[in-house]
């Protein structure tokens, strides 16, 4: 593929970037744009207050040369989590909820659900947020029918429970559209409306969504998958469950994102809370996000033999996955107490405490498999932490 990289010369969340790039950032992209692992990627390295690195490389649709641009808009899937968090968190700051509590206290229909034992299943906003609720999934094809995040509990509460709350961590996508539903119930607004006028609006997100129309559509770039055959892109439809007007605006999955608006989400979290100057969330809520709450149960997307067994390597916060102990591949650049989330398609972003620095790919592969376990990611996390100021 010819070599594309279109360099950014614009504002950007007010702040004036004349294109800074990391080179290594740059070669480790165009070595995926060659391999036809990606048509195109955003990148951005941030600090607490300085845009470090961006760069848009390649296409956003291969079939149109249309050129990636930084404001392209890419479904980020999970990536969506720790908005979720940082919702339920907003509340907590303002006195209206409590993450240790049950959640029958919010959503009272919660009261009569059973464990696997028999018990009465008093699960916490904390273990809906941190995957250790053991809460049963909604069938996929009754969930296609709902149209709300109220239409789902009925689903879920309907599903067998897995396990004990609290007794293991296992991936729940039904847990994060609890807590998603509890923020409407507190809040008397849809979470839709909560996040865009507490979390969207005051950080600045200008081109973050969970709609993928009218004038978020122009700019949405266009997925693909590898034929494993051909080794070609091929590009995929947009997911249809999520993004339409009839859709809710789900709290595991639901939101598109640019590079720079969530690079701006990460710079909040690594200033503490704080970005321009102006306190978002409290010393308290930022502890329960970046610091782990699992205690020692394995967690994360590493505990496979494939992928090397290693969930002890990792813990959850709300809404966040926790680094505890750097390992080979994605993992060997990080530090110890990196936290972030990656989305299905190829998104990542993870905030290094310690070197103080964020990073974030923007791609859209439909088939890359463990999309944390990518070499891509490694690539250019690796690219850029080599490229930090020691």
């Amino acid at each position: 593929m010819k070599r594309l990289v279109y360099l950014c010369m614009f504002l950007v969340c007010g702040l004036a970037v004349g294109a800074p790039t990391f080179p290594g950032v740059t070669t480790a992209i165009q070595a995926a744009l060659d391999a036809h692992d990606i048509a195109g990627a955003v990148t951005v390295v941030v600090t607490k207050d300085k845009i470090l690195h961006l760069e848009a490389s390649g296409l956003a649709d291969l079939a149109a040369k249309k050129p990636m641009q930084p404001d392209t808009l890419f479904w980020i899937a999970s990536m969506t989590k720790p908005v979720t968090a940082v919702a339920i968190l907003l509340l907590q700051d303002e006195g209206k909820l409590d993450v240790a509590a049950p959640v029958a206290n919010y959503l009272p229909e919660f009261a009569a659900l059973k464990t696997p034992s028999g018990q009465p299943a008093t699960i916490t906003l904390s273990q809906l947020l941190t995957h250790t609720s053991g809460l049963g999934e909604a069938p996929d094809a009754a969930a296609l029918q709902t149209h709300t995040l109220a239409e789902l509990i009925p689903l879920f509460l309907a599903a067998p429970m897995q396990f004990e709350p609290g007794a293991r961590w296992k991936f729940c996508q039904s847990g994060i559209n609890t807590a998603a539903r509890v923020v409407e119930v507190v809040s008397g607004m849809s979470f839709e409306t909560f996040v865009q006028k507490r979390v969207l609006d005051p950080l600045a997100l200008a081109h973050t969504t969970f709609r993928r129309t009218g004038e978020s559509s122009a700019r949405l770039v266009t997925a693909y998958a590898k034929n494993p055959a051909t080794k070609e892109l091929e590009a995929v439809p947009p997911r249809p469950d999520v993004g339409g007007l009839d859709r809710p605006a789900f709290g595991n999955m639901g939101l598109y994102s640019t590079g720079p608006d969530y690079a701006r989400f990460c710079q909040m979290l690594l200033g503490g809370g704080v970005l321009d100057g102006k306190r978002f969330l409290s010393p308290a809520s930022i502890a329960l996000l970046t610091t782990i709450q699992t205690g020692d149960l394995p967690s994360g997307f590493f505990q496979s033999e494939a992928t090397g067994k290693r969930g002890v390597n990792y813990g959850w916060g709300l809404g966040t996955c926790i680094l505890k102990t750097p390992h080979d591949g994605v993992a060997a650049m990080l530090s110890p107490g990196t936290y972030g989330h990656g989305g299905g398609w190829g998104t990542q972003a993870w905030i290094d405490p310690v070197r103080a620095a964020a990073y974030v790919l923007m791609v859209q592969r439909s088939n890359f498999g463990n999309s944390d376990n990518t070499d891509l990611r490694r690539a250019f996390q690796q690219a850029a932490a080599n490229a930090l100021p020691k």
